[in-house]
């Protein structure tokens, strides 16, 4: 088993990072920006496993999953890696896979190159892990469909263009009665609501959406109709993978801070470092980090090599998300009351991290498709 990144693969990682080390602006509570976003974009970001005729990179698994790790890692805001992930792999991922020619060719080349932002409208109020429950329905109308309900978590969607949802569009055909669309944002009867106010994450504006009989032309499906809850799972695979990558440019980062301040604090002295109460757990954030990469890459690996492992995706995402939260209460325990306050950012990794247990499956749901796939 080779475990060393190929030359092409680090000289690609390593220029992303200066980049985006370049770009960045610290800043103490991130919000959405376009500008934050186009810089983003110019460096290749929006297009990263999109294909190159539509001005993407062409990527797999693995090489996209470093590029958000390298991008995470120099940009301070962990809330803009989270929402340039969600547009790639919650909603290019599907129409890239699953559009129509038409469509591919109309929005494609807008995404790659940033112009056009991608909303994932997926959760409801009660269809978060229970994706069979969805609400949202899609009846037939000529060459249309007419979609009626409410999206709620839609990340991106105050400032996106297009969004990719899910909608019933067969109640008694269970999952296979489920079907996907990319619907403009200009089309009737859709309607995005504010910001919500979030723990965290704040560079990934997510909000609600209303459909009231709104007009989607049937071009817009994407595959089969009834294949929604397929082409769900496949943009899934991809962000399970991929998504956790962000938390590991965050912890490098994180941890880089942490060893320069525990060398430049001192106490009693001498420097914190010196005591072992601070440079074992320094150790031991070091041990997570390195743990949980090697699961994620491993996932990654596999499914660059057609094998989409349900349990190495899940033990990757599991492993980084715990690994990020446990990281950042150290991080702040070693900054001692600097790392309490705002201005630091160090509080911030905490709160941007919480979320990693929750979104793209909770962590419990994925120990149980551990579990399941064990033979329970």
């Amino acid at each position: 088993m080779d475990f060393d990144l190929t030359t092409e693969q680090r000289k690609r990682y390593d220029a992303l990072l200066a980049s985006a080390r370049l770009t960045s602006t610290e800043r103490a509570t991130p919000e959405f920006t376009t500008a934050q976003w186009r810089a983003a974009a110019d460096l290749g970001m929006t297009g990263l496993c999109l294909p190159a005729e539509h001005g993407g990179q062409g990527l797999g698994v693995l090489d996209t999953a470093l590029g958000l790790e390298a991008f995470a890692r120099g940009c301070p805001d962990t809330g803009l890696a989270f929402a340039i992930a969600a547009h790639l792999l919650a909603c290019a991922i599907p129409i890239r896979d699953f559009g129509a020619a038409p469509v591919r060719d109309r929005l494609l080349t807008g995404m790659a190159s940033g112009r056009l932002i991608a909303a994932n409208a997926m959760t409801e109020e009660d269809a978060g892990s229970d994706v069979g429950r969805l609400s949202v329905t899609a009846s037939p109308s000529g060459d249309s469909y007419l979609l009626d309900g409410e999206k709620s978590f839609a990340s991106n969607a105050p400032a996106a263009d297009v969004l990719v949802t899910y909608a019933v569009s067969d109640p008694d055909a269970a999952f296979l009665g489920i079907s996907a669309f990319a619907v403009p944002r200009d089309a009737p009867g859709l309607e995005v609501g504010p910001p919500f106010g979030k723990m965290g994450l704040e560079g990934c504006p997510a909000g609600r959406v209303r459909f009231d009989r709104c007009v989607v032309p049937a071009g817009c499906r994407l595959g089969a109709e009834g294949g929604g809850s397929a082409i769900f799972q496949h943009s899934m695979s991809w962000e399970r993978a991929c998504l956790p990558a962000i938390y590991l440019g965050m912890m490098e980062t994180q941890l880089d801070r942490c060893v320069t301040h525990a060398r430049r604090r001192r106490q009693f002295d001498r420097p914190i470092g010196d005591y072992q109460a601070v440079s074992h757990r320094i150790a031991t954030m070091r041990l997570r980090l390195e743990g949980a990469r090697l699961l994620l890459y491993r996932g990654c690996w596999l499914a660059d090599r057609g094998e989409h492992d349900v349990t190495a995706t899940a033990l990757g995402k599991v492993a980084v998300s715990e690994a990020a939260v446990a990281n950042s209460l150290d991080a702040i325990q070693i900054f001692g009351g600097r790392g309490y306050l705002t201005a630091t950012g160090i509080e911030q990794n905490l709160r941007d991290s919480v979320a990693a247990r929750i979104f793209s499956g909770t962590n419990e749901i994925q120990r149980e498709l551990v579990a399941r796939e064990a033979g329970l």
